[in-house]
């Protein structure tokens, strides 16, 4: 009884913290990537201490958490708890070619997720880095495998080679959704840890586990008629 007593009151909370257009807003604005309390404000034109007060109500009900920058330590990015919203609908994006996956060095995290959305979707994916290593990190390589995706160890590019005006550019490092700009500009924001910071395969495999998460939630909303 108890269990189904705290269910109950942490669904009134959910349900009362969408119960605000704004809030709703703003959950609408991170179900497909992250972002800052600055970049909600200006996606929503709302004032910052406005989005504040609702990000505040979010995170005590268990709809958001915010997590520090890995590039600039001073910003903060929101992020939705998908667990809390499973019966909200995804929101669809239209003329969607081909997804392209950025991050610092290409060698990890792009490349995974690339990976990853190909054998998700059967759809096309490429990936890329603002600053492209020689080759993709063994730890990707070996968790690629552990996992049945193809990568291919010295296949990395530099974003200004790979990125057309039609694809949908999702930086999967904060470095690169901070750095650019104009026509590279990413669309979409994850903020995915940066596992060769680590270099263990714990790491790597988190963020396999991250990546795999958030590519099963943007695929609907690319390909409403995916069955999986």
């Amino acid at each position: 009884m108890q269990v189904e007593l705290f269910s109950l009151a942490a669904r009134a909370r959910t349900h009362a913290a969408l119960g605000d257009p704004a809030r709703l807003a703003i959950v609408d604005a991170l179900t497909l990537g992250d972002a800052s309390p600055g970049e909600i404000a200006d996606r929503l034109a709302m004032p910052t201490n406005l989005v504040a007060h609702h990000v505040k109500v979010l995170t005590q009900a268990g709809l958001v958490v915010k997590v520090r920058s890995e590039g600039d330590r001073r910003r903060t990015y929101l992020q939705l708890r998908p667990e809390t919203l499973a019966a909200l609908a995804t929101p669809r994006l239209t003329g969607v070619g081909r997804v392209v996956f950025v991050c610092t060095h290409n060698s990890a995290r792009s490349q995974l997720a690339a990976a990853l959305w190909r054998h998700r979707t059967r759809g096309a994916a490429a990936s890329a880095g603002t600053q492209p290593a020689a080759r993709v990190h063994p730890r990707a390589v070996a968790v690629a495998h552990r996992h049945q995706l193809d990568l291919d160890p010295t296949g990395t590019a530099h974003v200004a080679d790979i990125v057309r005006s039609d694809d949908l550019v999702i930086a999967v490092c904060d470095n690169a959704h901070e750095g650019l700009t104009d026509q590279l500009r990413p669309r979409l924001h994850w903020s995915v840890p940066d596992p060769v910071r680590v270099d263990t395969d714990e790491a790597f495999e988190s963020a396999y586990t991250d990546l795999a998460d958030r590519v099963a939630r943007l695929a609907p909303a690319v390909l409403p008629g995916d069955p999986r």
